[in-house]
């Protein structure tokens, strides 16, 4: 499988959409002008495309690239999940922001999410090896 990479700031919203659609996170393309702005105002977007053209994978990484950067959104089209490709992202993600201390994500509480991230490279708040605290207002 033939997999092309890049930091492309404005997929198409069609190509968003089709994504956000194949993962079921139908939330997102509710909105679909929305979903192409998020995607435009991110300080990081890194795409995955197959030998087609087809965009089969995309991070989001929202911040202000010098003391945070925010994991938004990782999705992977599920015919190409499996391959690698989340990992090789986590690297160009954050490339951007190398050098910034707080590299964070929120997800819901499945124990999947949780193998996949620590597979990428991330820890649970709760294992890390000094006390720390998060707190978030969802609305």
């Amino acid at each position: 499988m033939l997999i092309t990479y890049a930091a492309d700031k404005y997929p198409s919203r069609e190509d968003l959409v089709d994504l956000y659609d194949a993962v079921e996170w139908a939330a997102y393309t509710n909105d679909p002008d929305r979903l192409a702005s998020t995607a435009a105002a991110s300080f990081t977007v890194a795409t995955a495309r197959d030998e087609s053209g087809m965009l089969v994978g995309l991070a989001l990484v929202v911040g202000d690239g010098m003391t945070i950067a925010y994991l938004q959104d990782v999705l992977v089209r599920p015919s190409h999940q499996r391959h690698g490709i989340a990992r090789e992202w986590r690297r160009r993600a954050f490339e951007p922001s190398a050098d910034v201390r707080q590299k964070v994500l929120m997800t819901d509480d499945e124990p999947e999410r949780r193998a996949f991230y620590e597979s990428i490279g991330f820890t649970e708040v709760r294992e890390l090896p000094f006390p720390i605290r998060v707190f978030a207002r969802l609305e």
